[in-house]
């Protein structure tokens, strides 16, 4: 009889769910389209940011007659490490400066700033948060308005020109940032952890021994990373404290570059800031995980 005519309904809501269906295609495909042209874009970025270093590597392998600029982009016609053994004799006093000031440094300040920001974190005394402010505002100072008065402590307890003086300069100046990481990864463990130590009984060294510092191993990471990475990299601390003796890699590649050789050696200064550069690249390529799961530790409070 007359049910025969309901029938149409049910088949209008089906071409209305296919013509969503087929809508909701639509953003799906420009969706793809979209992450192709920003993947296409970071290649493009990326290659352009490779070509200085696919200039420096190619040509560090280059003997020194096949090392010009007009040639930067060929490979070379014969691979030869004689670039390399050159810098390596040229900067191998500087890279050994650098490493004992950075490893040194770096493990000074990561125990400083850790001690600091567990105090001024969940052992908090009268106070804490104005000396926590001024640690911040050490953050501030550029290095070249302490560089005089720096010079002069230096000199006064003997240590100008010295490597222990140059750690000591890079790890006062690098309390402030340490004391800012470790506070704000100290601030996101939970309370009740140092409470129950205190109730067994545990003190302040104890309670950081046994509860705070088994759990601090992202936080010693972007320590570590960052205070090494400034300290490598330094060059107005090493060349204006410093001596022939204890200058890092930084300044042995500066007073290199150019030494007033009749000919330029390419092959050698291209091989010189690779060496300088690597380590810190090898740090950031073997620990940069841990960096970035560091810096996201602590971004929840504080």
């Amino acid at each position: 009889m007359t049910r025969v005519e309901a029938s149409p309904a049910p088949a209008r809501r089906r071409l209305k769910g296919g013509r969503r269906g087929g809508a909701m295609a639509e953003p799906g495909s420009s969706s793809r389209v979209w992450r192709a042209v920003k993947l296409a874009v970071l290649l493009a970025f990326v290659l352009l940011f490779l070509i200085p270093v696919y200039v420096l590597v190619v040509t560090s392998f280059k003997p020194l007659d096949e090392a010009d600029p007009s040639t930067a982009w060929n490979l070379p016609g014969q691979w030869s490490m004689s670039g390399w053994s050159s810098a390596w004799d040229a900067l191998r006093p500087g890279l050994e400066n650098s490493v004992k000031i950075a490893v040194s440094g770096s493990l000074i300040s990561a125990v400083l700033g850790s001690l600091n920001g567990y105090v001024l974190s969940k052992w908090r005394f009268p106070g804490a948060d104005v000396v926590f402010t001024l640690f911040l505002f050490g953050m501030f100072i550029p290095y070249q308005a302490v560089m005089i008065p720096l010079a002069g402590l230096l000199t006064d307890m003997e240590l100008v020109g010295t490597i222990r003086g140059l750690v000591l300069a890079h790890v006062v100046y690098g309390i402030p940032i340490c004391t800012l990481i470790f506070r704000n990864y100290y601030v996101t463990i939970p309370d009740e952890l140092v409470e129950a130590a205190r109730v067994d009984g545990a003190g302040m060294l104890r309670t950081y021994w046994s509860v705070v510092l088994p759990v601090s191993a992202p936080a010693f990471a972007v320590t570590l990373i960052w205070q090494f990475t400034s300290m490598w990299n330094d060059f107005l601390f090493a060349v204006f404290l410093g001596a022939p003796d204890s200058w890092p890699v930084t300044v042995m590649l500066n007073n290199t570059a150019g030494s007033g050789a009749v000919a330029v050696q390419y092959n050698q200064q291209m091989a010189e800031a690779l060496l300088a550069s690597l380590p810190t690249l090898l740090v950031y390529l073997l620990l940069g995980r841990f960096f970035m799961r560091g810096l996201m530790a602590g971004a929840l409070k504080g």
